[in-house]
């Protein structure tokens, strides 16, 4: 069903060339934040091959381009998840308290960097991290506090967290089970993408190899047990903050997301089981219009690859459900309060984008962990945004528009062609090992730095329109005692717990990583008996070894 008639396209052909010649007058050329070259003007001429039902359709239908939902914003607003975790597990669990007192209706967790590499808060690799990007989780006790007064059958939660992943979903399954909530009624999220740790982030600590099994087996352990559980989070939002460009952002997650695919398949899944509890997680960078092309592309490339490649037959497995968070590498230090108009707009593309869930960064989070008064202005603007701005009042407000349709479009050639360069190289493992990914996004991260540098790209209140005056704006103190607290906490419990049954079930784990059992089942044993974090990961880092990262030039 084309849009345009051809003999329409050839005449304003001519009439934008007469336009031209005759009426503009141009000045500098414009680019995105990816550095990506805009036209002066976008007509139905940029929208020539645009088959209606085939590109676009309805909201809620195949291609899902529009969205999801046949209400999208309209009939349910997205889910406002903001990120938290700090300190120890009572004072994280305090400000979860806080956020749903606001009016926050999911919660996000932060894990420290030690627990981030499968370490104890008390061991000397993680010295001097604990609680710094994060709240530390050592244990299921840890694990209990921080959900202590909080039902976990009446609210979903979303943590991130990958190498050590199923380790800390299965104590958030046994903190529900001591609920009483069954597995079937716990709605959530973990992140769980590693292949995206050895692109961008390096928070990975096992191969990729038996990264990858453990994985899957979150995601047959969620497909049996956890119907409303998302098993995995496929993260674009780490590889942008690392330096891609939205394209890239947008090619390697769903790239990476066709291979965790392709790994369920192998072990025997069938995709209608497994696909519809596949999310996503994406980046709202500063380039308003570029951001909700990508969201828009990401739905319509995802559903046809589901569809048509893997032949899924059920809708649902057709979606691409996401949550996005604003960008932090484009908040700043110098004059943090111009953070809040930057979180603004962004949240404006996610939203306009089709988001469904959505956290907004806080305008003090280059300078230290979010205060309480900072976090509230971030909640506020997404409330803002959802109940004064207007845009949730229709659905797509901006399907149709030239100049949208035409970048969703070339977002999905490019997303296509990168596609083929890495199956060129044998697919995402290999490309991970020849530093396909790294060099793509250290490219894109430079050229960005160096127009910063050069004055190509102004950055307000950095490269332009600077002050010079140190911030003045309440930074959060964590308890100064947290650390010595936490240890006194682990070192009680290992003295109390009983020894046997955590020797037990680690030997248990050992050979169960040793076969080809899936693992869970064993985490969840290990747990229970409250094995602690680095005990747990110990045991497979004796089985799968560590990985270090080849030199890549």
């Amino acid at each position: 069903m084309w849009l345009y008639a051809r003999e329409v396209l050839e005449e304003l052909r001519e009439e934008k060339k007469r336009w031209r010649e005759e009426t503009l007058e141009p000045t500098t050329n414009h680019h995105t934040t990816s550095s990506k070259p805009i036209d002066w003007l976008y007509t139905p001429q940029d929208n020539a091959d645009l088959d209606y039902m085939k590109d676009l359709g309805y909201p809620g239908e195949y291609p899902f381009t529009r969205g999801i939902h046949p209400t999208m914003h309209r009939g349910r607003l997205w889910t406002m998840r903001m990120f938290a975790g700090f300190g120890t597990a009572e004072e994280t669990n305090q400000r979860f308290k806080y956020l749903l007192k606001q009016g926050q209706t999911g919660l996000s967790v932060a894990f420290d960097l030690p627990t981030l590499y499968g370490y104890d808060a008390d061991s000397p690799w993680g010295l001097g991290e604990f609680g710094k990007c994060g709240v530390a989780v050592s244990s299921l006790h840890d694990m209990e506090i921080l959900f202590d007064g909080i039902p976990l059958g009446e609210v979903s939660t979303s943590m991130t967290i990958n190498s050590p992943a199923a380790v800390l979903w299965a104590m958030y399954i046994a903190v529900a089970e001591k609920q009483g909530v069954p597995l079937d009624k716990l709605r959530g999220t973990i992140q769980n993408d590693i292949l995206k740790e050895y692109i961008a982030q390096k928070e990975f600590v096992f191969p990729p190899e038996p990264s990858m099994r453990l994985v899957t087996d979150t995601i047959e352990f969620g497909a049996e047990h956890l119907p409303q559980w998302n098993p995995i989070s496929i993260s674009g939002y780490h590889i942008r903050e690392a330096g891609s460009t939205a394209l890239q952002e947008l090619a390697f997650t769903l790239a990476d997301g066709l291979e965790y695919v392709n790994w369920s398949l192998e072990r025997g899944l069938d995709i209608d089981d497994f696909a519809p509890r596949l999310s996503f997680f994406f980046n709202a960078h500063n380039d308003f219009f570029e951001e909700i092309a990508k969201y828009r592309a990401a739905r319509r490339i995802w559903a046809r690859e589901m569809k048509e490649t893997y032949g899924a037959q059920s809708p649902r497995s057709w979606w691409m459900r996401f949550h996005t968070q604003t960008a932090g590498v484009s908040l700043t230090a110098q004059q943090p309060e111009n953070n809040v108009a930057r979180v603004a707009i962004q949240a404006l593309a996610a939203v306009l984008g089709g988001t469904q869930s959505l956290h907004t960064n806080s305008m003090d989070e280059a300078l230290a962990l979010p205060s309480e008064t900072t976090v509230k202005i971030a909640l506020r603007t997404q409330q803002i945004i959802a109940h004064e701005s207007g845009v949730a009042n229709t659905v797509d407000p901006l399907g149709g528009s030239f100049f949208v349709e035409a970048f969703t479009d070339e977002m999905e050639a490019e997303t296509h062609a990168y596609f083929e360069r890495i199956n060129d190289l044998g697919g995402v493992i290999p490309a991970i090992e020849l530093g396909f990914f790294q060099r793509e996004i250290a490219d894109a991260a430079a050229q960005y730095q160096a127009e910063i540098d050069h004055m190509a790209r102004i950055v307000v209140g950095v490269n332009e329109y600077a002050e010079g005056e140190p911030p003045r704006i309440p930074i959060l103190e964590m308890d100064p005692e947290g650390y010595d607290k936490q240890c006194t906490r682990l070192e009680e419990l290992r003295l109390n717990r009983d020894s046997e049954s955590v020797r037990r079930a680690l030997s248990d784990l050992t050979t169960a990583a040793e076969g080809d059992d899936n693992l869970m089942p064993y985490f969840l044993e290990a747990v229970k008996s409250y094995a602690t974090l680095q005990e747990v990961m110990d045991t497979l880092r004796e089985v799968f070894g560590e990985y270090t990262e080849p030199v890549i030039v």
